[in-house]
């Protein structure tokens, strides 16, 4: 009893040692010279692979990696989500050698022909978004790509085939996707009409990709009709509920907000607006933070969750989730906002170490206190280190991240997810989002000349099989919400496969998207008060 009380204590003295020189760091002007910024990247590579070789030797070919026990689990699919996931950040930290045994890893053992039933979100972020990531960027790590790439390859096909069986989860009477759907038989017998805001309307970068790749349109088409009926049905207000049902279109959760459950709804339409020059959706986004700006921000930098009919506060916290926000307000040019919440979300970091779950603002304490190593403070300060010319701030918290993970989160195998931030305690799981979003986010904030940075300045000129020039890896990369980057020229590799011109063929179905969604009409709006 004593042995573990001893243990107990010193656990507590490490933990809280680990606190005080994160406070100590971030109080004062570090130095990051290019010596160190190699060294910081070097370091995050290394966590990388430590994570990914764990994966590969005690977990593959289950989805998840389990590191207290080494051993792996299936979670979101039976489909090695981890190797999908990992594959383009492979490519990111130039592990060419590695990326070329993990594509025939999945090439020759990864089905998607099973009688399972998926998450659609999940499926469509993680797999499709993967697979097709790494096939963009499979030129800058081999030379055997297939005769016709970019508009050909396996994991193009496979990226379409595992699209095409998410496809019976939009027919709807809304156009609103079902949450789950079976990979092989379709939406389940009895499946709920229920689902959130974000997995609505977190399509549109996978399946418009998928389309100008393969020049079926009824993947973009699909996305697009899920965003605009979803933001047909926001509130009198102008807000959007946590959940609605995908059958009527009433909403059954009203807790409005930037966090879980809405947030890649938001994250959406402003790189849809980006990536595929469509700016009715950065116009639709215009229209929806009007009120985020008017009921859930404050002048402090906080967002709370108000209730979506009337605009009162109903949560006063925030969510670990949330830091994205930041981020995203630098690919409109908000600095300044951004700015403050990163200052309120670092302070919470070097409160506990990480940042937690939930965090009630008001009361100044975590609400839950769990963190699976997520991302989304990391990809906010990424965005914002080149938006800022290079602030150091924000290679300060990067830095805090690292070492806090570093501290507490290292197994032999792999990185733990923290069961509690308050006691550094953890818990036997490494979701896939770590190989593919924190690890990466981390690794580009400290290399500032990746290939990833590129603007724009250079670039490749591709001859397509079919005649057809257009340039790629010429940087502009839109990463979607799990970190997988889309590269914006090779889109115009492909769309004129038929020799009819994609954006003309497309512009009065946009036109018509256009008028539908931002013309009020009450009559048509749902609005469950209730």
């Amino acid at each position: 009893m004593i042995f573990f009380e001893i243990k107990k204590m010193k656990c507590l003295f490490h933990f809280s040692l680990m606190i005080l020189l994160l406070i100590r760091h971030s109080s004062c002007s570090r130095h990051y010279d290019r010596h160190r910024l190699l060294q910081l990247r070097s370091e995050v590579k290394e966590m990388f692979e430590h994570a990914y070789h764990g994966y590969m030797k005690y977990a593959y070919p289950y989805d998840e990696l389990r590191p207290l026990t080494c051993d792996g689990v299936d979670t979101w699919g039976s489909y090695s989500l981890s190797l999908i996931d990992a594959l383009d950040t492979l490519v990111v930290m130039g592990l060419h050698d590695e990326f070329n045994k993990a594509v025939d890893y999945i090439k020759y053992n990864v089905s998607f022909d099973a009688d399972i039933n998926v998450s659609v979100f999940e499926t469509n972020i993680r797999v499709v978004g993967g697979l097709l990531s790494a096939h963009m960027l499979s030129h800058r790590a081999t030379t055997e790509l297939e005769i016709g790439w970019p508009c050909n390859g396996p994991l193009l096909r496979m990226a379409e085939d595992v699209a095409r069986r998410l496809l019976p989860a939009f027919d709807t009477p809304t156009g609103m996707p079902y949450g789950t759907v079976n990979l092989r038989s379709g939406v389940p017998e009895g499946e709920t009409t229920v689902t959130c805001t974000a997995g609505v309307g977190t399509f549109i970068l996978e399946f418009g990709t998928l389309s100008r790749l393969t020049g079926d349109f009824i993947f973009e088409q699909v996305a697009l009709k899920a965003l605009h009926s979803l933001f047909n049905h926001r509130s009198k207000m102008g807000l959007m509920g946590n959940h609605l049902d995908v059958a009527s279109g009433l909403w059954i959760a009203h807790d409005s907000g930037i966090g879980g459950g809405i947030d890649s709804y938001f994250e959406y339409l402003i790189k849809g607006s980006l990536l595929f020059n469509l700016p009715h959706l950065r116009s639709m986004f215009d229209e929806l933070r009007k009120p985020i700006d008017k009921y859930s921000a404050t002048s402090t930098g906080w967002y709370f969750w108000v209730n979506m009919q009337k605009g009162q506060v109903t949560m006063p916290i925030y969510q670990s989730l949330e830091s994205y926000w930041p981020g995203l307000l630098s690919l409109i040019g908000d600095i300044d906002i951004a700015m403050k919440s990163m200052s309120n979300y670092h302070d919470v970091l070097k409160l506990y170490g990480f940042t937690p779950e939930v965090y009630n603002v008001v009361n100044q304490e975590a609400a839950r206190d769990s963190f699976p190593l997520r991302p989304e403070l990391v990809e906010s300060a990424m965005y914002l280190y080149k938006a800022t010319n290079g602030d150091p701030y924000l290679l300060d918290i990067g830095s805090d991240i690292l070492r806090s993970i570093q501290h507490s989160s290292r197994t032999r195998c792999g990185y733990a997810t923290i069961k509690s931030c308050k006691k550094h305690s953890l818990q036997n799981r490494m979701e896939s989002f770590f190989l593919a979003e924190t690890t990466k986010y981390l690794y580009l904030l400290f290399d500032p000349d990746n290939f990833m940075h590129n603007d724009g300045s250079h670039g490749k000129v591709w001859n397509t099989a079919g005649g057809r020039e257009c340039i790629v890896d010429a940087g502009g990369y839109i990463f979607n919400t799990e970190a997988h980057p889309i590269d914006p020229g090779i889109l115009h590799c492909c769309y004129m496969a038929d020799n009819n011109d994609w954006s003309h063929r497309q512009q009065p179905k946009y036109q018509r998207f256009m008028k539908s969604s931002l013309v009020v009409d009450k009559k048509k709006r749902i609005n469950q008060s209730s």
